[in-house]
């Protein structure tokens, strides 16, 4: 069994790549449109494997593949199905990953009279993992475009190319925002 590692490429100059795994294909690749027309001084890379193309991780051997500086673990709400698949592929990641290059999106948070996973689980979920969790509406046009702008910034802090600012910061900074853990209590 393959585990992917943050540091088992060589950064490319000026590029950041982000991992989006999930089972919504087409809303995925409309997140990544989105994350593509954004102004970025960086070169973006987006790897998008869907359940179609890859049902969860390990991700193929590919000695093409650039480093990943960020994975996002997509959730959809309505689907237990995509809560399994993020679950089984969050045993294909390094632990080092989880300073600060992992995060977690959970889709279909405005529609919750017909969630099939209560947000909690979602939450407990990336708190175990100590990672941020957004809830979105990837459906709609103006959510999309805030959450591309949001990981694009992501991308670039966790790549190295904001001066200043290291992935464990802003993992510090998104934590310092939400509310405590339970068991931080």
């Amino acid at each position: 069994m393959s585990v992917l590692r943050p540091l088992d490429k060589q950064p490319g100059l000026n590029t950041a790549t982000i991992l989006l795994v999930g089972t919504e294909d087409a809303l995925l690749q409309q997140l990544a449109d989105a994350m593509l027309k954004e102004d970025c001084a960086s070169e973006l890379k987006i790897f998008s494997f869907f359940s179609h193309l890859a049902r969860s991780l390990p991700l193929p051997s590919d000695v093409n593949r650039p480093r990943i500086d960020l994975i996002m673990f997509v959730v959809n709400l309505h689907s237990k199905y995509s809560l399994q698949n993020v679950e089984e592929s969050l045993r294909h990641v390094d632990a080092t990953f989880f300073l600060g290059k992992v995060g977690f999106l959970a889709m279909g948070a405005g529609q919750e009279s017909h969630c099939s996973i209560h947000r909690n689980t979602v939450t407990k979920l990336a708190n175990t993992y100590r990672s941020p969790l957004f809830f979105c509406d990837l459906e709609r046009e103006g959510f999309r475009a805030t959450v591309a702008q949001r990981l694009v910034r992501m991308l670039q802090i966790c790549a190295g190319h904001v001066p200043g600012v290291s992935a464990l910061n802003l993992l510090s900074l998104l934590r310092s925002s939400e509310n405590p853990a339970p068991e931080d209590l």
